[in-house]
Parts: structure tokens; sequence; C-alpha cells
């Protein structure tokens, strides 16, 4: 099949940018990903963002620029980025500087060394002696794929790959005291839990994948400046909070999921102030902060949680009646094999196992209500009476003649009424 390319020159025009809006959307989904692990699972605003992003747009420009292979550089941008996010760590954990100030502290620091690493304000990466330089987006571009239907596969496949893989950290024994920690600090220090390691490696691990969502924005615009990170934290913090209003945040692969959606849809936003002239190109910056701005209120408003409550629910009834019907779909086409008859000699044996396994799965009961817990009382584990002040009760057929001795126990102690556990 052809590439769909329509005719209309403007229309053709629309959709290059439209696309090209996407794709910027997913290279910040990594960024969005790290103020994630911050922001909503360890509890705090770390604004180290603004400066790990340029950092590791600056070591990978550099890097490719002197020859450095792509991907060695891309990886080295993500080092450097958890290099910086542990420098917040220790700031925050060893010196106990509050971790906003913390965070500042090391946004500033990296500002002078990013000029450093880069030797002037911006390197670019389109060419060096005549001669082009090679990036990891250098055969998209090369073949036109750019911007297209294949680039916008290829980076949404790099995003779920990354998103996948913070949930399965999260769903660790690792990850599990990073919620702890954030959650409730005091009581994961209680349980056992190193809160300085938790949050430290968390912190590396979050600006690790800003760092890499620098280097991979560097190659995609083909260019790296030192002051491409200011701001950025508002780009993370409105695709947390979009994201997780219209997904949610009660599963956690939806809470991920949100960041990228809400990434995408920032860029869309942006995309279309600009295209229809609603805004100029300086004013992304502003749009961002009246965009994170309105999220908040309209997240704190109680019509709104409501609206979103209601939102909820029938998405979860929707979900429920895919289930459902999903599960009817597979006993329908169990029973339908089940009551087929064999196919070819050659086919016999497969379609035996399949048979059988889906007929399993049909004649499997709904799951029973599991019972309410007994009463924690046992007939055994009944006071003895006390001889001195209840006489009868101590006489009774129920106790024997050497029942009727007094409980008190040992010379010098009384007790009241004692219970006999059984033999």
């Amino acid at each position: 099949m052809g590439t769909f390319r329509p005719r209309n020159h403007w229309l053709r025009q629309g959709i290059w940018k439209l696309i090209a809006a996407i794709d910027q959307g997913l290279v910040y989904a990594l960024l969005a990903l790290g103020v994630f692990l911050t922001y909503r699972i360890l509890n705090i605003a770390d604004l180290t963002v603004d400066g790990s992003f340029a950092t590791g747009g600056g070591i990978c420009a550099i890097l490719i620029y002197n020859g450095v292979d792509p991907f060695l550089a891309t990886a080295a941008a993500f080092a450097a980025g958890a290099l910086a996010g542990m420098i917040t760590g220790l700031l925050h954990t060893k010196l106990k500087i509050d971790p906003l100030l913390a965070s500042i502290l090391t946004m500033i620091a990296l500002y002078s060394i990013n000029l450093r690493i880069m030797g002037s304000p911006n390197v670019g990466l389109n060419l060096k002696d005549g001669q082009p330089i090679t990036t990891v987006f250098s055969g998209l571009r090369r073949s036109g794929l750019l911007n297209s239907w294949q680039s916008l596969c290829i980076l949404l496949g790099v995003a779920l790959v990354f998103t996948g893989l913070i949930v399965w950290f999260l769903s660790t024994n690792f990850g599990l005291a990073v919620q702890a920690t954030g959650d409730n600090p005091g009581m994961a220090m209680a349980s056992g839990i190193s809160t300085d390691w938790t949050k430290t490696i968390t912190l590396m691990l979050a600006n690790g994948l800003v760092g890499l969502s620098g280097g991979l924005y560097a190659q995609f615009q083909g260019f790296a400046d030192v002051q491409m990170g200011i701001g950025l934290i508002l780009v993370g913090l409105a695709s947390v909070i979009v994201g997780n209003a219209i997904l949610g945040t009660r599963y956690m692969v939806l809470a991920a999921l949100g960041v990228v959606v809400g990434s995408v849809i920032y860029r869309l936003v942006l995309f279309f102030a600009i295209d229809w002239h609603l805004a100029q190109s300086g004013d992304m910056k502003l749009i961002s902060s009246v965009m994170v701005v309105i999220a908040l209120v309209l997240s704190q408003n109680a019509a709104v949680r409501g609206v979103f409550a209601r939102v909820a629910a029938a998405r979860s009834r929707v979900l429920g009646s895919v289930a459902e019907a999903w599960r009817q779909g597979v006993r329908a086409l169990a029973r339908g094999l089940i009551g087929s008859k064999p196919g070819p000699a050659g086919h016999q044996a497969k379609a035996g196992v399949v048979r059988r396994w889906l007929g399993r799965l049909a004649s499997m009961p709904s799951p029973e209500p599991r019972p309410s817990p007994e009463p924690l009382t046992s007939p055994e584990l009944r006071p003895v009476p006390d001889a001195k002040t209840n006489p009868e009760s101590a006489a009774s057929p129920d106790t024997g003649p050497g029942d009727q001795e007094s409980p008190s126990g040992p010379a010098g102690q009384t007790g009241g009424a004692n219970y006999a556990a059984p033999d």
C-alpha cells in the first residue's frame, strides 16, 4: 500500500505539522515520565529538570559532533541526567537541604556546567566540514520519513517501552518502597526503608529520563542550546496533571500512560494555538503556565471532580462490558469448537488440545464470594469461675472435682476471671 498523500497542498502541510507536533510530544513524554516519578510518586517538586534536560542535550550534541556513535551519545545523555539527579539527592539527603531548594541550586549550577560542556551557547548537528552529521534520526531524515507516520510509530513505540519499564520498576519491591516513601516517609522509615536511598535513586532515574529526552530532542531538532531546558518543568507538570485527569490514577499503568497522552495533548494545544494565530511562538511559556494553572484549579473544584468521577465510572463500566463480551465470545467459540466435527487427521490432535483448553475456559465457574471470617471466639476459652465470689457456679456440673481449686495460683497472688486454654 502506498503512503497517503492528499492532493491539496495546504492539507498536506497541515498533516505534516500535526505529525511533527505529535512527534515532539512523544519526545517530551520521556521528560514527563521523569516528572511523574518525582512529582506524583516521590511527592517532590524537582526543578533539576530545567538543567538536566539541557545537560543531556548538550553532552549528546557535543559527543555526536566529535564523532561518537549517536546511540552511545544518547546513553551518555541519560547518564549525565542521572548524575545531575544524584547531586540533587545528595544535597537533600546528606546535607539536609530542602528538596525544592536543592533542585534550584543544582539547576543554577548546571547552567554554567552546560556552557563548559558545549563550549558555546549552542551546537549544531547538521553539517561538519561540509559533511552531514549522523544522528539517530539521520536515516529517517535522509529517506524523508521524519515527521511521518513511520517516525510517529517509532517514537510511540519508544515511549511505550519506557512507560512499561517505569510501571515494572514501580511494581518491584524497591518500587513499592519508593511509593511508600512518597506517601508517608515517616512510616516508611519505621518500616525499615532507607528513604534517603529511595529518594536518591528515584531522582537519578527521573533526571536520567529527562537527560535522555534532552538528547533525543537535540538530535530531533538538529541543535542543542544552553537555554533549551528553561521552563520545561511546566511541560512535565502539565503533562502529568492533564494525563492523570483524563485516565485517572487508580491503576499505575493508566497513570503512566496518561502522562504520555498528556504530553501529546500539551504539544497539540501549542500547535493549534500557534497555527491558528491565537498566539505567537514567544507565548509558549505563557500558554504552559496558563495550562498548569487551569488544570490545578479544575482538579481542586468539587464540580469538576464530580465530572471526572462520573467519567471514571463510565470508563469502568465500558471496560467491564468489553471484558464480559470478550469472555462470552471466548466461551461461545469454545462451545462451537467442542460441538463441531473433527477436521482432517493431520489437524485432529491440535483440534483436540484446543477443544480441551477452551472447554475448561467455557466451563470455568464464576468466582464465589469470599465468606466472612469467623469471630475470634472459641467455646473452649471460657472464664473459670471464682469459688470465693461465686460458689454456686464453681460447683456447677460442668466442672470436675479437680477444677474447683482456687485459680488464684501461687500464694500471694490474686486474680479475677482467669481463662483456661485447651490442652
